[in-house]
């Protein structure tokens, strides 16, 4: 039974999100751009996964994840998201905070401490920014979400997740009030520029411009 460094971790995972869940190849220029490395460094890393059997490369095709990578990969992703719930709900850390924490602990081996985690936790299905958790089986919940931008009128929602999860982005949503779990009710949209007036959590009212609508990741209830 072989492991995979933290590299070859950080490369299978960047993998997996760029081909859209494992659905699709991925060329190495894409993968080289989403690790800020050189399309040369790419190459020399996916002969060592393709060796180790979690992705196969075609010339002039890309990349393509196994099935055994696309476990892999999910096991670091639960990992990662594991740690971002602790990291906000029981350390107190902010959510613009996490990532790069959670980037380093996502590397711990023990899959012990991992379940543990998850039960202290009490198993959530969702990180700080909405993204689902895998589970042990390396299943996620399916969430529905819609852009607010495309609800109408009247439409009530819960805010999960969003595109956008730089700092800048999240920290306009903590000066606005504007959280995971925040209910929202479009009030009004402007043909103009296709902003937004909202009501949240039923009490303040806001305009949002189209970018942060398009931005914001929603249930319909």
């Amino acid at each position: 039974m072989y492991e995979l460094s933290f590299a070859e971790e950080n490369y299978l995972k960047a993998i997996y999100h760029l081909s859209a869940d494992g659905q699709k190849q991925v060329n190495t220029n894409a993968i080289a751009d989403r690790l800020e490395t050189r399309p040369a460094s790419v190459s020399d890393m996916i002969r060592k996964l393709s060796d180790k059997g979690v992705v196969t490369y075609v010339k002039y095709q890309g990349v393509k994840i196994t099935d055994d990578g696309k476990k892999k990969a999910l096991w670091v992703i639960r990992k990662h998201r594991l740690w971002e719930v602790f990291l906000v709900k029981k350390l107190n850390f902010h959510w613009d905070e996490v990532h790069e924490i959670a980037e380093q602990l996502e590397h711990i081996r023990s899959s012990l401490l991992i379940s543990r985690l998850d039960e202290f936790l009490e198993f959530p299905k969702f990180d700080p920014h909405g993204d689902p958790i895998p589970n042990a089986d390396g299943v996620m919940s399916a969430n529905p979400m819609t852009p607010l931008s495309e609800l109408n009128v009247g439409s009530i929602a819960q805010l999960v997740s969003m595109k956008d999860t730089g700092v800048i982005f999240l920290n306009y949503l903590d000066r606005t009030g504007l959280n995971i779990g925040t209910k929202i009710k479009v009030i009004d949209t402007m043909e103009f520029d296709g902003s937004m007036e909202i009501e949240i959590n039923n009490d303040k009212r806001m305009s949002v411009s189209k970018q942060v609508s398009d931005n914001l990741l929603v249930i319909v209830e």
